[in-house]
């Protein structure tokens, strides 16, 4: 489990301290206590709130697989990122942005790509061969591209959210997380619009104290769901026999028991009775149980739940409904769901279902030039 919030905490760094009174963006009055000495407080009660709720999602999408993206380009919040995220293994950005990182993925693998290629030359011996000046060149863009790309080198899809420090700065990043509809999780400011993000964290994001207690939290979350996933994959499949089994015992004994008294030849026919009673419960069972919808090119967290609360909990069901019917039931649950384009997911849904992984893999790579 994850420590804690402290309110005492957050006061001691510092999260509290907002921007000047006159720098402020109306739509975080929510957020705001007080007002003193020309300087908006931000109330720690409804950060400490918004910081586990934050976590409890961050959670769910480490323990599904998917990578979260962390990006503060800012000198005070650089140091603090690449220190706390390189921990538990996701990507980041901590140098400029680069234009077109989510919404032109394909050109941004090229170039990561471009630098293993480089790192193959100097290991097979190629580059020995270059004259003096090709190898002082190929030398330079190796090391801006080690800059700009190399925390990212493992990232070989889109991301599944993104978690941004000062929404103000990283704008870019926003509306390019916006346009795919990936989950934005941002530690807001008082100089900020909390409606541009999903999952807001009302914070001093200008104060290293601040930037690293806000980190701290949210990577143990990622880390619990790492770890999780690490479990499940252990004993997962064990786990879910024993509850089919644990179904199928509790009529066997209730049958054995009302069955004492009669001979063994007459054991022999209820026995062939029962089994259409035995097999329902174990079928109901495997229904019921909920598919990762996220692994669907352009299924978010959001949109899953959407879909598992209308009754598409699986890839089969997902595959029998039609594109139409989808936006339906995404546009109910939520205006910023309704922009989606689900006519595709019936179509991966069915090669999901069908066991063609790497058919689907394939596919969202030819749409969205994700893998190697």
């Amino acid at each position: 489990m994850a420590s804690k919030i402290e309110v005492k905490d957050l006061l001691e760094a510092g999260v509290h301290f907002g921007h000047l009174t006159r720098k402020w963006n109306p739509n975080m009055a929510p957020y705001i206590y007080m007002e003193r000495n020309g300087i908006h407080v931000i109330n720690l009660y409804k950060t400490a709130a918004k910081l586990e709720e934050a976590n409890e999602a961050l959670k769910k999408i480490a323990a599904s697989g998917r990578k979260i993206l962390f990006v503060a380009t800012k000198k005070q919040a650089k140091d603090i990122v690449a220190d706390k995220v390189s921990k538990v293994n996701m990507p980041y950005i901590t140098e400029r942005w680069p234009g077109g990182m989510l919404t032109n993925f394909v050109t941004i693998r090229k170039a990561v790509k471009k630098m293993a290629a480089i790192d193959r030359m100097k290991k097979d011996g190629t580059f020995n061969t270059l004259s003096k000046k090709e190898r002082l060149q190929v030398d330079r863009l190796r090391a801006k591209l080690e800059k700009n790309l190399g925390s990212i080198a493992d990232m070989t899809r889109l991301p599944g959210a993104l978690f941004i420090v000062d929404t103000m700065r990283e704008h870019i990043a926003v509306k390019e997380a916006q346009k795919l509809n990936i989950p934005i999780f941002a530690m807001v400011d008082t100089n900020s619009d909390p409606r541009d993000v999903d999952f807001a964290i009302p914070s001093n994001d200008d104060a290293g104290k601040s930037i690293e207690i806000i980190l701290e939290h949210v990577t143990k979350a990622v880390a619990e769901g790492l770890e999780e996933r690490k479990n499940d994959k252990g004993s997962g499949k064990d786990k879910d026999e024993d509850t089919t089994d644990a179904v199928e015992e509790t009529p066997k004994k209730k049958e054995k028991a009302a069955e004492e008294k009669p001979a063994k030849k007459a054991e022999a026919a209820p026995t062939k009775e029962e089994k259409p009673a035995e097999e329902k419960p174990a079928k109901k069972e495997t229904e019921a149980k909920p598919e990762d919808l996220t692994k669907i090119e352009g299924i978010g967290p959001k949109a899953a739940e959407a879909l598992v609360a209308n009754g598409l909990s699986t890839y089969a069901a997902l595959a029998d409904t039609d594109a139409e019917k989808i936006k339906e039931i995404l546009t109910e649950a939520s205006s910023t769901l309704a922009h989606l384009d689900p006519t595709s997911w019936p179509k991966q849904a069915k090669m999901a279902a069908d066991g063609n992984w790497d058919e689907l893999k394939e596919w969202q790579d030819s749409v969205k030039g994700g893998v190697e």
